[in-house]
This record gives structure tokens, C-alpha cells and sequence, in this order.
């Protein structure tokens, strides 16, 4: 019964553990989906594409008309002595002077004035298409920013796999090692070897114990590594998905067949030049005359103070105009005409750019293949060889138990296992990662599942 209880304590404590493990899992899709939420340099990019997006609005087009209003008010006081000199009464007295005090006038206006342009030698509809292709060019802009991040991203995460996986084989070493000192020991007490195996033994427990040591170091380095790229607390303790699939060779195939229409870096080549010809037409449209319409509508009130000889008055007027305009700069210096020069010019050398990139892409697609191509090979090279290395370490451990080995060579056995492994991690997560960046350059890394 006692027994019972005990594989039952055990049951629950491995299934508590399994759980406690599926719970801390991030995942690779949980992964990058924080990163588009939390990262600083998407968020930044977000940001871009909400400016260009304000840019390329209709109240930002020059469409619309203008209004503004005008609005004074003015206020006067006057303190006057008036006399008349050789002017007398009926009565025969000089006329007394007269004193003014406050003498107070005020002046209020205020003014409507409304503007628009008919017509502006097309300059705004040029504007405002390239206003909508430089929106649309900042999106690719956060496309690219999104895509370096998630290899980013990756790379650190493979990162965490790899010595993930690295970690749990040296705790397996370690424990190997641990029993060679249990059994040299008692083979030492039974007189079947000498206290140079137990030696043997521990040196190999302290070298064990060291490389995991630092390898656990590394560990946790490269997951607040991975936090920063996902902007949480540096501390947030996780465990990855340490499974890899391989996208199949026929899809991948595709995917490089229509590289050169979905390369985020092609794409926006495409989008300057748009916006390098439609700078070539705002610049033609100085060429041509402005029209535009113009109302005004004010309002006038005129306080004025009585004087000596007039009494005090209020003015109130109400006036309304409308006027239409054409302004042609016939001959500007010349001004026009170089930026037109200029324009073409830089149109030019963005025809220019676009060979030169999609020439650049071309070299990378390959040169990424190749290197996804090898670092795949070597993968399954890796594999067999761990393979190799597992059934070899079975075979030395068969030996060394019945005495036929050494401890050295069971050592070295162990030792090749080891490196293996290792290898073959190194080797796993390399390849995977040169097929995203693979992806990257055909411009199919986010449309991908992770």
C-alpha cells in the first residue's frame, strides 16, 4: 500500500511538472505576435504609417478652401480745451472756452475672408497621388521593419532552443559521470580497480558540472536577450518550442519564383519611382496659370465722441465682395525650369537604383539558397551522425560495464556523444533560420506559419 502511494506522489508531481512546463511554453506563434504588439521598433514604424496616412488625407490635399477671420477692436480717449479767440457773446464777452473730458471713441470691426483654388496647373492632384504613394511606401517601410524584427526575433529564439536542448544534454552527461564515481567506488572497494578511476571519475563530474554551469549562464543571458525584443520584463521566466518543421522543398520553389514581385526591398524601389515621376509632374504644373475665387464679408461699428461742434455718432456697416483671380508667372528666373531638370534627373538615377537592387536581391536569393542548402545537409549529416555516436556510447557502456574499456576510452565515447549532439543543435537551428531569412528575401516571411 505504502508502495502504491508512492508511485501515485510521483505520478502527480511528473504531471504537475508537465503542466507547470505547458503553461511557462512560448510559443513561436505567441512569440511573434507579442513582438508585433510589444516591440519598440514596430511600434515606431506604426507610428510612420500613421503620419504618412494623416499626409495623404483630403485635408492635407489643398482642395479645400481656406477661411479665416479678421477681428479688431479699438478703443480712443480724448481731453481737449477749446478756445476762441476774438469771438464774443451777444452780450458783447469773449466766448468761453469749452473743456472736453473723456471724449470717448470706439471701433470694432470684424472680417470673413474665404479662398479657393480653382485650378493650379494640376499641381495638387500630382501632389496628392504622391502623397498616397509615399503612404503606401512607409507601409512597406514597416513591412521591412517587421520582417528584420521577426528574424530578429528568431534568431534569438533559436538561440534560447539551442541551449535548451544543449543544457538537458549535459545534465545527462552530468549524470552519467556522476554514476561512473558511484560504480568506480565500489569496484575500488571490491579491489577491481585503482583510486585512479574514482579520480578519473570526479574530474570528469567537475568539468560536467562547469560546462552546464555555464551553459545555464547563457541561458538565461539569451532570455532577457529575447525579452528586450519582446518588451516584457527581463525577467519573465519561459520555455521554447525546441521542434523545427522544414517548409517543403516545392513550396519553397515557388515562393523563389515570385521573389522579384513580393521583395519588400523591389517593392519599394517601384514606389520612389512613382514618386520621383509624379515630383517630375508637380514641378511641370509651375509652368501653368493659377485660378482661384475669393469672398469677403465684414462688419464695422464706429463709435465717435461729440466734439465742440458736432454731437457724438455710431457708424454701422455691413459689406460683402467676391473676386476671382489669375496669376501666371510668366518668367520666374528660370526656377521652374531647373527643378524640372532636376527632377528628371533624380528620376533617372532611381531607375538606376531599382537595377542595382533588383540585381542585389538576385545575389542574395542565391547566395541564401545555397547557404540554406548546405546548412540543411549538414543538418541531417549531424543527425546520422548523432545516430552513429548514440549506437557507439551504448556499445562503450556495454564494454566498460563488463571491464573490456577503459574509463578514458568509455570518456571519449561520451565526449563524442556529446558533440554530437551539440552539433547536430547548432546545425538544426542554423538551417532554419537561413530558411526564414531564405523567405525574407522572396517576401513570404509573413505569410508563413511559424
Amino acid at each position: 500500500m505504502k508502495r502504491n502511494i508512492q508511485i501515485l506522489t510521483a505520478c502527480l508531481l511528473i504531471f504537475c511538472n508537465i503542466l507547470n512546463a505547458q503553461e511557462n511554453l512560448l510559443s513561436k506563434e505567441e512569440a511573434v505576435n507579442i513582438a508585433l504588439d510589444q516591440n519598440f521598433g514596430i511600434k515606431v514604424a506604426n507610428n510612420n504609417v500613421k503620419i504618412a496616412e494623416n499626409n495623404k488625407s483630403i485635408l492635407n490635399s489643398g482642395y479645400l478652401p481656406t477661411l479665416s477671420n479678421t477681428t479688431n477692436a479699438n478703443y480712443n480717449r480724448d481731453d481737449s480745451v477749446i478756445e476762441f479767440p476774438g469771438v464774443f457773446s451777444e452780450d458783447g464777452t469773449p466766448r468761453p472756452d469749452t473743456d472736453i473730458y473723456k471724449a470717448e471713441a470706439q471701433r470694432y470691426n470684424s472680417t470673413l475672408n474665404a479662398d479657393f483654388i480653382l485650378f493650379d496647373g494640376l499641381g495638387r492632384h500630382y501632389n496628392y497621388k504622391r502623397l498616397k504613394e509615399q503612404y503606401q511606401l512607409s507601409e512597406l517601410q514597416a513591412r521591412e521593419t517587421i520582417e528584420n524584427t521577426i528574424i530578429q526575433l528568431f534568431s534569438v529564439y533559436f538561440e534560447v532552443a539551442r541551449l535548451t536542448e544543449n543544457q538537458n544534454v549535459l545534465e545527462q552527461a552530468l549524470a552519467i559521470s556522476t554514476q561512473r564515481i558511484k560504480r568506480a567506488e565500489y569496484a575500488f572497494e571490491y579491489g577491481q580497480n585503482t583510486k585512479l578511476d574514482i579520480l578519473n571519475a570526479q574530474v570528469d563530474v567537475t568539468n560536467d558540472s562547469i560546462n552546464l554551469l555555464n551553459t545555464k549562464q547563457q541561458l538565461a543571458n539569451t532570455k532577457r536577450d529575447l525579452n528586450v525584443v519582446l518588451n516584457q520584463n527581463l525577467n519573465t521566466n519561459f520555455q521554447v518550442d525546441t521542434l523545427v518543421q522544414f517548409i517543403p522543398k516545392l513550396q519553397l520553389e515557388e515562393h523563389i519564383a515570385s521573389a522579384n514581385t513580393n521583395n519588400v526591398a523591389v517593392l519599394q524601389t517601384e514606389k520612389n519611382l512613382l514618386i520621383n515621376e509624379y515630383d517630375i509632374k508637380v514641378n511641370t504644373s509651375g509652368y501653368l496659370p493659377t485660378i482661384g475665387l475669393n469672398g469677403t464679408y465684414g462688419w464695422n461699428l464706429n463709435q465717435s465722441a461729440a466734439s465742440a461742434f458736432f454731437p457724438g455718432s455710431n457708424n454701422t456697416t455691413w459689406n460683402f465682395g467676391v473676386g476671382a483671380r489669375l496669376t501666371w508667372n510668366l518668367f520666374d528666373g528660370g526656377s521652374t525650369t531647373v527643378r524640372v531638370k532636376n527632377s528628371k534627373i533624380a528620376y533617372a538615377n532611381q531607375e538606376l537604383l531599382q537595377q542595382q537592387v533588383k540585381l542585389e536581391v538576385n545575389r542574395d536569393l542565391e547566395n541564401a539558397l545555397a547557404i540554406y542548402e548546405n546548412r540543411l545537409n549538414i543538418f541531417k549529416i549531424q543527425e546520422q551522425n548523432v545516430m552513429t555516436n548514440q549506437n557507439n556510447f551504448e556499445r562503450s557502456k556495454e564494454q566498460f560495464q563488463l571491464g573490456r574499456i577503459t574509463s578514458i576510452e568509455f570518456r571519449q565515447a561520451q565526449i563524442n556523444l556529446l558533440n554530437a549532439q551539440t552539433n547536430k543543435n547548432l546545425a538544426k537551428y542554423d538551417a532554419k533560420l537561413a530558411e526564414l531569412q531564405l523567405l525574407q528575401l522572396t517576401g513570404q516571411l509573413l505569410n508563413i506559419t511559424f
